[in-house]
């Protein structure tokens, strides 16, 4: 009897699939987040770049500044496992950037390689969802008038 194409250990979730969570003060790497996430039985792999605009809610933004609670990266894990846990995933990679940030400069880097591209698709999604929804880490925006707004994540 074939096998179909499920039996095969490839289409599967990979035994430790969280390859990196981090939150950071330096500089994020699209290179670093996307090298962590390979695998040879992915067939896709999603990466999702959060970037600081200029401008929100009508208003020019001129810098900004992120910060996080002490169980950032333990909450990080938390939601990394809950994207484990429903889907195939090979491997997934998270950094969120702390601290000063300038427009342009990258805020959040996430990854998921699955077997398939909808499923990673998908992963990605909810990964990046569930993030900025239930990590405690905020942003404090700047405008160009001189106003300024606290944002939380969670």
């Amino acid at each position: 009897m074939a096998p179909t194409q499920h039996d095969h250990p490839g289409e599967q979730a990979a035994q430790d699939p969280i390859k990196l969570l981090a939150v950071r003060e330096t500089p994020l790497s699209v290179d670093e987040v996307f090298k962590a996430v390979g695998d040879d039985a992915a067939g896709g792999t999603a990466l999702f770049v959060g970037t600081v605009r200029n401008h929100d809610g009508g208003s020019d933004v001129e810098r900004l500044g992120y910060s996080c609670h002490p169980t950032a990266e333990a909450e990080m894990r938390r939601v990394a496992e809950k994207v484990v846990a429903e889907y195939p995933v090979r491997a997934l990679a998270a950094v969120h950037r702390i601290g000063d940030l300038t427009v342009g400069d990258l805020a959040v880097v996430v990854a998921v390689s699955c077997p398939h591209r909808g499923e990673a698709f998908d992963a990605c999604r909810k990964l990046i969802d569930d993030l900025k929804h239930e990590v405690p880490i905020w942003k404090h925006q700047t405008f160009s008038d001189g106003t300024e707004e606290w944002v939380g994540a969670c």
